[in-house]
């Protein structure tokens, strides 16, 4: 009888550590989500973007850099993708982990709809933050309406993933 009383206890001190874990942990996150809506970012060429801003719909959150081969080549998919989907409220923000003078120029010539702000160094952390452990690039991080990250790719986008994504209910 003891030993059963014993193990009881165990197995119930157990699940009350685990229950307590799992509610800091749930803060914890909870906390890095509200830390990452109140980020701000400068735009090439002036103005600021605010992530509180974007909050409320769906967002697409491309990291990226004009040194980035792949990065280039999946822009123009970002772009169709934006002009596509935004009218399902879609939002799509390219977070350039540059220099400001190359990413100026780079919507320049391209005429990017979507806003494009710069990260710089910070950006890489950012993306390790979201789950970017490689820290490669490019990183996509899709977010719900309600604002919590959903899904995440490291490497170039492709059309299937990115319809996969805009059939996930915001």
């Amino acid at each position: 009888m003891r030993r059963r009383s014993a193990l009881a206890l165990g197995v119930g001190a157990c699940a009350a550590a685990a229950g307590i874990g799992v509610a800091f942990w749930r803060y914890g996150e909870d906390d890095a989500n509200e830390r990452f809506w109140s980020l701000r970012f400068p735009k090439p060429g002036g103005g600021e973007l605010v992530f509180a801003d974007l909050r409320g719909k769906p967002l697409l959150l491309n990291f990226w850099a004009t040194w980035c081969p792949p990065c280039v080549t999946e822009m123009p998919l970002l772009a169709r993708f934006y002009a596509t989907h935004r009218t399902a409220g879609w939002q799509v923000v390219g977070l350039a982990v540059d220099e400001e003078n190359p990413v100026r120029e780079f919507v320049a010539k391209r005429a990017i709809e979507f806003p494009v702000a710069l990260a710089g160094a910070q950006g890489l952390d950012l993306a390790r933050n979201l789950g970017n452990t490689a820290g490669g690039l490019p990183f996509s991080v899709a977010f719900a309406a309600g604002g919590s990250a959903i899904r995440r790719k490291l490497g170039a986008l492709d059309a299937e993933t990115l319809a996969t994504w805009a059939s996930i209910p915001g």
